[in-house]
């Protein structure tokens, strides 16, 4: 699947996922941040330019090794991996499909430096169903200003910059849907709030208030009224994203569990030897490795270019269901230490469960795969 240099590349992620975030994650969930140290670590180890391309200061690697260092991240601590995975799938990644060369130029070298972005579509009225977005753009002298309210936004404190989806043509509906590139620290974008969550804690979640920002037309992702495909398109990369999140969620909860019934003793044995539990840990791993197929092969169609809607949604919903699943039952084997703070067991499951959750519920994913078999059986 990977490469010599590739695989050399993911075992010092690895190293640094080891030894340095996942002795920290209690304190990353408890603290509700992700330390400032960490981050530099990874900016350090190069890791926000591996995915961007070499025109701008990138290493231009595959995006299935983005997925495995997001996959390794997340089995120490998904709180630091999504501040990776939200810049580089959901702010880079539009603007490396999108981006005028100007835009790439301004923005993709800072990623590569190490800056932080995000991407600012959900609103309080507009889930799901991003074609109903309120967020408006006017026309005004060489730019565009813009009002309304984003909301779950993560990255949110973190990030320097953000693509922003708005309406400029309201009567088009998906088809008046404009993209913005937003620098945070633009007069009249404010954070109207922190919001507070089960799970993911580490990772800086807001709500965006905008108040006549003005941004120049060359902020324009893509093309003006074409919004709705730039967002269509980043969200299957970001399906990708949740997924290996969700892996690593998985691989993690289960590991830990694996230790714990082969120490823990009842009846004079140890527990793993007893057949109800071999069967679970049986399901665990036939569905983790069952969402680790899914997951690489959509990566693997993306990589190359091939229409990956159907792949990344199986994967994201398979996988998310996967971990929510494994992350639960990994508690249960712990009985009633399962249920404190005292083992890691709590938070794997608090964390699971935004995976079935963002970058489109797995309701969603649902009919999204049925839309594709549907075209692809020549019924739409």
């Amino acid at each position: 699947m990977f490469n010599e240099t590739e695989n050399q590349i993911i075992n010092v992620v690895h190293e640094l996922a080891e030894s340095k975030i996942k002795p920290r994650a209690r304190e990353i969930d408890e603290k509700a941040y992700v330390p400032e140290d960490i981050i530099q670590a990874m900016r350090d180890m190069g890791l926000f330019a591996l995915y961007i391309p070499e025109k701008y200061g990138g290493n231009g690697l595959r995006f299935s090794v983005l997925m495995k260092i997001i996959e390794e991240i997340s089995y120490a601590c998904p709180s630091t991996a999504l501040i990776l995975d939200g810049t580089l799938t959901l702010f880079a990644e539009p603007v490396i499909m999108f981006g005028s060369e100007d835009l790439k130029q301004r923005y993709l070298t800072r990623v590569a430096s190490g800056e932080i972005g995000g991407l600012a579509i959900t609103e309080p009225g507009a889930g799901s169903d991003a074609a109903s977005i309120t967020t408006r753009a006017e026309k005004s002298g060489d730019g565009y200003v813009i009002n309304g309210t984003k909301t779950f936004i993560s990255n949110g404190r973190t990030a320097k910059f953000f693509v922003v989806d708005t309406s400029t043509d309201r009567a088009l509906k998906h088809k008046g849907i404009t993209t913005f590139v937003v620098d945070a620290n633009t007069p009249g974008l404010e954070i109207s709030r922190d919001i507070h969550k089960l799970g993911i804690r580490g990772s800086s979640t807001v709500e965006l208030n905008f108040n006549n920002v003005f941004v120049d037309s060359s902020n324009i992702v893509g093309k003006y009224n074409e919004g709705f495909r730039v967002i269509m398109e980043t969200l299957d990369a970001g399906r990708v994203g949740v997924a290996a999140q969700a892996l690593g969620i998985a691989k993690s909860a289960f590991d830990e569990a694996l230790e714990y019934i082969n120490t823990r003793r009842q009846f004079g044995n140890k527990i793993i030897n007893f057949e109800g539990i071999q069967f679970t840990i049986a399901e665990m791993e036939s569905r983790i490795k069952a969402s680790e197929l899914l997951i690489y092969d959509a990566a693997d169609k993306y990589d190359k270019k091939q229409n990956s809607i159907e792949a990344s949604s199986i994967a994201k919903m398979y996988a998310s269901d996967t971990a929510m699943y494994v992350a639960e039952r990994s508690l249960q084997l712990f009985g009633g230490y399962g249920y404190t703070t005292d083992f890691n067991a709590e938070r794997h499951l608090r964390d699971a469960k935004i995976t079935q959750i963002y970058e489109g519920t797995n309701e969603i994913q649902k009919l999204i795969i049925a839309r594709e078999i549907m075209k692809g059986h020549g019924f739409m």
